[in-house]
């Protein structure tokens, strides 16, 4: 039943319930990944084999693996083992002179978060709508709460080119890559002899815990489009939709600095 006061005293035209996820924990983290060994397909290993020297180009997240677990002796917080492979983009140089070649590998991190999540203890069943034959009946789930992980662009903050020996110091090579992704760069090679790379990489993420649960919500009204669909047919004439566009002012006048106060561009601030 809605709650008539609540009703009465938001304005709103009814409450009802509603089946969403509520975010029952949250962290955010700003991770310093240190001497991250990186994984190099054979063509590139061998480059990096005759490299003298890296260059970092650019880093990106392609996946991140996500495992959560109860804890036992702490009812209602669970752990989230999180996994991130990175795919590392450098240049590597062979001499004075000579041109660098652009080479792609993978390095991987991983880090443990605890979050609250509260109690589930019911098996959840659930069924999808099929109009030709019955509905199909998904398997039962636990009613376990779900981790989301949002990753902001990494930075890659240093490369280093070092002998195998060396990597193998700092406990780097422990590691093991997915099939699916190996498959996607089409094999890493993990050589015993030759050079390795390592990378630190700057990671920011934020990390929620959330549960499907059932809310009560207020109800003011449908949501109805007010911006109307544009009938862009190819009978157009091409130079009628050229002229509705903006001219780019931008482009050939750079914008000024917003904050006139902040100085001359050496650091110092002008004061009035």
């Amino acid at each position: 039943m809605a709650d008539n006061r609540m009703i009465r005293d938001t304005a709103c035209k009814e409450a009802v319930c509603i089946d969403a996820g509520r975010v029952y924990d949250s962290c955010c983290d700003k991770d310093c990944a240190e001497n991250m060994r990186v994984y190099f397909c054979d063509r590139d290993q061998q480059i990096i084999n005759c490299a003298a020297g890296v260059r970092p180009k650019k880093v990106e997240v392609i996946h991140t693996y996500i495992d959560v677990e109860a804890l036992p002796f702490n009812r209602g917080y669970y752990s989230c083992d999180l996994t991130f492979f990175f795919e590392i983009r450098l240049e590597a140089y062979t001499g004075h002179g000579n041109p660098c070649t652009e080479v792609c590998g993978i390095a991987t991190f991983s880090k443990k978060v605890i979050l609250y999540g509260s109690e589930g203890n019911v098996k959840v069943f659930c069924s999808e709508y099929s109009g030709e034959c019955a509905d199909h009946q998904d398997m039962p789930i636990r009613n376990m709460p779900r981790c989301c992980v949002q990753v902001a662009d990494p930075v890659i903050l240093s490369a280093k080119l070092v002998e195998i020996c060396e990597c193998k110091c700092c406990n780097c090579c422990e590691t093991t890559i997915p099939e699916k992704i190996c498959h996607r760069y089409g094999g890493f090679v993990d050589p015993q002899e030759g050079k390795a790379v390592l990378v630190t990489v700057g990671l920011f993420t934020i990390v929620q815990l959330i549960r499907q649960v059932q809310m009560l919500v207020p109800v003011y009204d449908f949501c109805m489009p007010t911006k109307e669909c544009c009938d862009n047919n190819n009978n157009d004439n091409p130079c009628e939709l050229f002229k509705k566009m903006c001219f780019p002012v931008n482009e050939f006048f750079p914008p000024a600095n917003a904050n006139p106060d902040t100085g001359c561009g050496c650091g110092c601030v002008t004061k009035k």
